[in-house]
């Protein structure tokens, strides 16, 4: 979906997909959060992209919907709205319902957008609080990235087979201001994979 599309064709089927998806879970699954990429400006430049995602959002939350809508890091790769905690925050403050609104911070992205989240995560998660607001964090993608910090380059890796590090990962998902936050793993694995990897951040395999 692209909310900030220049092609109104665009966001119109982003309207379409939002509001049903939204409307089928305060139907069948109330009280959940949903996971939104905030789009990309396609050469209208960041500004105008911003705010249309902010209208499209402003068209579709209400009162009494009881979905959080979560906007994701992204890697600012080509023109991916998101990349930086600012694009994010002026998003929320033009929204009129910013309590529908949360944050899921994806790991791969916010190293790639240039967040140092290996050797200095207290540092990032102190930029996002003057910047959004921890309280505004909602979940986690945790992956690892194919690609160094600040390439800006959208590659997930398992976990400890990228430049993050799975040490550096383990860290992030017992810091003590993320517990109790839903983690979600995106790496590209199988089933095993998936299971050896949960067993890693509960701290019950130390292999990887």
């Amino acid at each position: 979906l692209n909310a900030a599309a220049p092609d109104g064709k665009t966001r119109d089927f982003a309207r379409l997909c939002l509001g049903e998806d939204i409307a089928r879970l305060e139907l069948l699954l109330p009280n959940t959060l949903y996971n939104l990429h905030p789009g990309s400006h396609v050469g209208q430049g960041m500004q105008t992209g911003i705010a249309r995602t902010a209208a499209l959002l402003n068209e579709l939350l209400c009162p009494e919907q009881t979905t959080i809508v979560l906007l994701e890091t992204m890697a600012a790769q080509g023109s991916e709205i998101g990349g930086t905690f600012e694009q994010l925050a002026e998003i929320i403050a033009r929204v009129t319902r910013p309590d529908k609104l949360g944050v899921c911070l994806d790991t791969c992205h916010v190293y790639a957008a240039g967040y140092d989240i290996k050797n200095d995560l207290d540092g990032v998660l102190a930029a996002f609080d003057r910047t959004i607001g921890l309280k505004k964090l909602r979940a986690l993608h945790i992956n690892d990235c194919l690609f160094g910090l600040g390439e800006h380059r959208d590659r997930h890796a398992r976990l400890g087979e990228g430049t993050i590090g799975a040490e550096a990962l383990l860290r992030l998902a017992r810091h003590k201001a993320l517990a109790g936050l839903p983690m979600i793993l995106e790496t590209p694995n199988e089933p095993e994979g998936y299971a050896r990897e949960i067993r890693l951040l509960r701290g019950e395999d130390a292999s990887i």
